[in-house]
Order: structure tokens, then C-alpha cells, then sequence
């Protein structure tokens, strides 16, 4: 198994000084042949946004700094980064003297991408510089409270449905639960889907999303599937959906698939 090495679900020592070997990539070619992407090519265009809210590092003078960041990995880029391995090598950084801020964030850049295979967007910001947290993405259409029978607990795409006119709208759900397929603890997200097509049953996706519950997958995984299913069970003109995770560790994942070319937005809701 590709994960039969990483740091996660192991105890780990937290390094004290730079340490770029701790990134751990994991190959994205295995996920995707398990959603039926037999010939290596996927539908859509994408990429991780990851936001990391615990950097630090010290300044010449010995004081010092902290910043959040923010990585955008391109879901074609070979592997993703297997987040406790990230979570291990921003923390290298504690003890470490860099001589400006530009010198971490072209740091962080060129790590991360040479251990994902491709060119990785970063950028840091000073912590005086926030960001409101929002309740749901601007526009969506929470679906939680859908009159919904027969509920499961495991994941069954069959249950998707779309009928009616042709529409354009943004769906969302809190309901999001996977496992981490490591360790077993539970992940928590906010689903959105931005179409346009068949009008999607509302209450079929909230049963989608619910049977996600027990499935143990990881979070760039979980997405792409749903994209997957959605394309397939709906047949939108125009499909979007991304997913934003609950902070772990001082990360959050925030994995972006489109029929269209884009990136994902900026965000932070309330749970991040």
C-alpha cells in the first residue's frame, strides 16, 4: 500500500529544524482508476486549495514571525501530500531562521512541488490580514432540511436523480462525513454543487451526501467522486464541486473539480 510508509496514523517527532524529506506524496492514479478512469484522463479541471493556519519561523534577530498560508496543488499534478506529512514539515520550520518572508514562501514553493510533481501555487499572508468566516458559500441553496426517507449510511450512488428544466443553480449541504481511510477518524466538510443542467433532486443529493458516512476515502478522493457520480447519474452541461474540511492540525483541504477552467475561491467558513 502506497500509505505503508507515511507518518500517518504513526507517533511522530516534531522536527526542530527544516526537514523538506517529511512531505510524503501519494499517488492520485489509484483513486481514480477505482471511479472507472481506466484510460489515466479525468473530466474535469482542478486543483487542492489548502490553508494552513499555523506557520512560523524565526527572523534573523531570533524573534519570531507567524503567517497563514495558502497552497494550490493542480489535481493533474502526479500525487497529492498526504496532510500529516505536511502538517510535520511546516512545523520544521519553527527553529528556523529565514532571512524575509519571500524566502519561506518561494521555500514552501519549491518543496511542495517538487513533492507533487508539479508547479504549486503559495502564498502567506500576514495574520493581521483575516478573512470572515462565511455560514455557506455565497449563493447556495442549503438542502439539509429536504423531506428525505430511507436514510442510509452507506454510499450509493444509485440514489442520485435529475429531472425537470434545465437550471443553474448552487447547492450545498454541511452534512459532509467521510473516514480517514488510515486512521479511521472522521472528516467533516461542506459540499457544493454549482450545475447546470437537469434539475438535480434535492433530496436524492442529500441522501448521496448522508451516504458518505461510513465511506472511508480521503477528501481530494470523496470529491472527485461525487463529480464522477453526479456527471454520470445527472448529465449536467456545466458541473462544479468542491468541498470545504473542517481544520485538522492547523489544515484545511479544499479539494475543486469543473467541467470549466477556474480556481477554487477563496473561503473560510465557519468550522475552518
Amino acid at each position: 500500500m502506497a500509505l505503508d510508509h507515511a507518518p500517518l496514523g504513526k507517533s511522530s517527532d516534531y522536527p526542530e529544524h527544516y526537514a523538506p524529506e517529511l512531505l510524503f506524496p501519494v499517488p492520485r492514479d489509484d483513486n481514480r482508476r477505482r471511479i472507472a478512469l481506466e484510460d489515466g484522463r479525468w473530466p474535469w479541471f482542478g486543483e487542492d486549495l489548502w490553508q494552513a493556519w499555523e506557520l512560523s519561523w524565526l527572523r534573523p534577530s531570533g524573534v519570531p514571525e507567524v503567517a497563514w498560508g495558502e497552497f494550490r496543488l493542480p489535481a493533474a499534478s502526479p500525487s497529492l501530500i498526504e496532510s500529516k506529512s505536511l502538517k510535520l514539515y511546516l512545523n520544521s520550520f519553527n527553529q528556523e531562521v529565514f532571512s524575509s518572508h519571500d524566502q519561506v514562501q518561494d521555500t514552501i514553493q519549491r518543496d511542495l512541488s517538487s513533492a507533487c510533481g508539479a508547479h504549486v501555487g503559495v502564498m502567506l499572508f500576514s495574520v493581521d490580514r483575516g478573512m470572515m468566516a462565511a455560514g455557506r458559500p455565497e449563493g447556495a441553496i442549503l438542502i439539509d432540511d429536504e423531506p428525505v426517507e430511507d436514510v442510509g449510511y452507506v454510499y450509493c450512488p444509485e440514489v442520485l436523480a435529475a429531472d425537470g428544466d434545465t437550471v443553474s443553480e448552487s447547492l450545498c449541504s454541511h452534512l459532509l462525513k467521510s473516514n480517514c481511510p488510515v486512521t479511521g477518524q472522521p472528516d467533516w466538510g461542506t459540499l457544493q454543487v454549482d450545475y447546470t443542467g437537469p434539475a438535480i433532486n434535492r433530496a436524492s443529493l442529500l441522501r448521496y451526501v448522508v451516504g458518505f458516512r461510513q465511506k472511508q476515502d480521503f477528501h481530494e478522493h470523496c470529491v472527485e467522486t461525487v463529480f464522477t457520480d453526479l456527471m454520470k447519474a445527472c448529465q449536467p452541461d456545466h458541473l462544479t464541486v468542491s468541498a470545504r474540511y473542517t481544520r485538522r492540525g492547523g489544515l484545511d483541504i479544499n479539494p475543486w473539480r469543473s467541467t470549466d477552467p477556474g480556481e477554487a475561491p477563496r473561503l473560510r467558513l465557519v468550522r475552518q
